[in-house]
């Protein structure tokens, strides 16, 4: 049912921008107030954020419990990619364990992108001019498993969600909860509106959000998504887990010469181009079609500032193996990079909240050992599925709209699932890289605990410091600045270059979509909540050029400007600022310095969000439809 709501938005709300169907009378430049707005209301019975691996595996399995049980769910999904999968980035190795359990007959499917099995597995240490092989843990063993772009399965799996009846809206991106007027439960999503300037004012072709009211709510955005940090930290569903920790995958996709193809052979790397204090690792996929998947895993709690992850992956392909291997008949096809989930079992948050969930990425279910994820984010939203077709069947679901529906057996069905045996076994193996055994130490432990010991412990190592991969960040002065070698194209190219093959787009007369933002309040864009706080409160924050001018003179100052380096699309640059404070009192920068940020570069991978060590950037969701269009990755 569609319908026109007028509602007073809270502060949550009114920091956030929304995508919208209705079009109210056009106005010329006014500035957009969001409490004087009349929005469109479509009520649904489940809203899945997020049309990935997890939102559409849910998408599915709710329209297959209706086709058991007979009764009629309104499955909607919204996804701020442009098209399904065009948001999507990976490695990919998958394992079908949950594709097996959700599509037993997927592989008589025509269409499906699962063509090329894994058929040999290897993993080599490297230095600066040789490799040599090195045993791989169990848990890399690829048998059974196929390599894909993770982008060609989700447009699949859209496809499919979509003969079954569920609505799929690509453009659409969530950008803010709606919440019951207690504020204690949510109750849908409100989209972002379209048509806001630069300065948030109304263009001729401005369109409010629309509210989709839903009796389940299940958050689907992948590793740091923006409602997931709310929801999380909003519901301190944190309370007693360890922060997430994340890494940053810098991916290339190329067509080799046919005589370096190997279809089906997997190769993960160790050691160059990283030195022995920074956790990570590459990888090469040979996919079929002779196409070769290769990247580089860096872990965000780096501490060098000077670090480019870009910048070490180009240089990885200088490494002798590279250079023969896209030698001769060999072309660079795609280009992107995603921040992605290392922190394991301690990091799951609690994964219920009044009127929802949180499914795949946005909980964080990624098997660091296995370098996979993707099965476990199937699964969870399957669960979070069956859960949600009980409970909105129950009786007690329809009687108050108001009344947020309870999740909280979803908790339970993860909980004794394959899922949490897979996390369990492996749930060491990356905190020991962070313990007092350092990293040749980590190495160790996770080869004694993936061969032999196999999780079988009675203990679980803990980030008692409650420390983020920002906090890890040494000042500059503590560090020494890395030379990088000079590119070699088209072996390895500059930035923007590689980032044109990403098909990246946003409008540029919109609101920046990248906030330089101080939250007052305990906790911090960056820490999803870990820190307790007494009661549900509203978020508030500031902008403005003093909070502006902070961030230059701490990330300047003290950091060497991380971000100009750290960022994989070149949108943060801190260039020269001939204004000084004294003389422009409006001048938003410091030490000769300012930031500007190039939000139209953006691929919507979240390191910023993740790394600047003033956490002060938090990512919201640019009009629908911006960023990249990867359909290969």
């Amino acid at each position: 049912m569609l319908r026109l709501s007028k509602r007073p938005a809270t502060s949550a709300l009114v920091a956030s921008s929304y995508r919208a169907l209705h079009a109210t009378a056009r106005r010329k430049r006014e500035l957009f107030d969001p409490n004087n707005v009349e929005r469109a209301t479509d009520e649904v019975d489940v809203c899945i954020v997020g049309g990935g691996p997890a939102g559409l595996s849910a998408a599915i399995r709710l329209k297959q419990l209706e086709q058991e049980r007979g009764r009629e769910v309104r499955v909607v999904v919204l996804e701020k990619g442009g098209e399904a999968g065009s948001h999507i980035l990976s490695g990919a190795v998958i394992e079908p364990r949950a594709l097996n359990e959700l599509l037993p007959d997927w592989a008589s499917h025509p269409s499906h992108p699962l063509t090329q099995p894994a058929l040999s597995t290897s993993m080599r240490f490297f230095t600066q001019k040789y490799s040599f092989p090195i045993p791989h843990p169990p848990q890399m063993s690829h048998k059974g498993n196929y390599i894909v772009s993770l982008s060609r399965v989700t447009a699949w799996l859209a496809s499919i969600a979509e003969e079954l009846g569920v609505e799929i809206y690509p453009g659409f991106a969530g950008a803010g909860l709606v919440y019951s007027h207690d504020g204690k439960g949510v109750l849908g999503v409100r989209t972002n509106e379209v048509g806001l300037d630069r300065e948030g004012r109304m263009k001729d072709t401005f369109e409010p959000g629309m509210e989709f009211r839903a009796k389940v709510t299940l958050l689907a955005e992948g590793a740091h998504g923006s409602l997931s940090k709310e929801a999380i930290r909003r519901f301190k569903l944190r309370e007693g887990r360890d922060p997430q920790t994340y890494g940053i995958g810098i991916k290339e996709v190329w067509r080799v010469d046919p005589s370096k193809h190997q279809p089906g052979f997997v190769l993960h790397t160790m050691g160059w181009p990283l030195d022995w204090k920074t956790y990570g690792g590459g990888w090469v996929y040979h996919m079929d079609e002779g196409l070769v998947s290769m990247g580089l895993v860096i872990g965000l709690d780096y501490a060098n500032p000077y670090m480019s992850p870009y910048r070490e992956f180009q240089r990885m392909k200088h490494h002798p193996y590279f250079r023969d291997l896209l030698s001769g008949n060999a072309t660079r096809i795609a280009y992107g990079a995603r921040s992605l989930n290392e922190g394991g079992l301690q990091s799951v948050p609690k994964l219920n909240f009044p009127g929802g969930a949180l499914i795949g990425c946005s909980a964080g279910f990624v098997n660091v050992a296995k370098i996979k994820g993707t099965h476990n984010a199937m699964k969870s939203g399957m669960l979070a599925a069956e859960t949600a077709f009980d409970a909105i069947s129950s009786s007690d679901a329809s009687e108050n709209e108001e009344n947020p529906t309870d999740m909280s057996k979803y908790d339970d069905a993860l909980r004794n699932s394959w899922v949490h045996e897979d996390l369990y076994e492996v749930r060491n193996l990356r905190p020991s890289f962070n313990t007092p055994l350092g990293i040749w130490g980590g190495i160790a432990y996770s080869g004694l605990d993936s061969l032999i010991l196999k999780g079988r412990t009675p203990w679980t190592f803990r980030n008692t410091s409650g420390k983020s991969d920002a906090a890890h960040t040494k000042p500059a002065r503590e560090c020494k600045p890395i030379e990088y070698p000079p590119y070699e194209p088209p072996l390895s190219t500059d930035l923007l270059t590689s980032v044109a093959l990403t098909g990246t787009n946003h409008a540029e007369d919109q609101p920046v979509h990248l906030r330089v933002r101080k939250y007052i309040s305990p906790n911090s864009a960056g820490a999803e909540g870990s820190q307790r706080t007494d009661a549900v409160t509203e978020e508030k924050f500031i902008e403005g050029k003093e909070v502006r001018r902070e961030h230059v003179k701490v990330n300047v100052g003290e950091y060497a400007g991380l971000l100009g380096r750290a960022c994989p699309a070149q949108v943060y640059e801190y260039v020269e600022d001939e204004a000084s404070v004294e003389e422009n009192p409006d001048s938003e920068g410091w030490g000769g310095k300012k930031l500007v940020i190039n939000s139209q570069n953006c691929i919507h991978c979240k390191l910023c969000d993740i790394k600047v060590p003033t956490q002060d950037i938090t990512w919201t969701v640019p009009e629908g439809g911006g960023g990249p269009k990867y359909t290969i990755t």
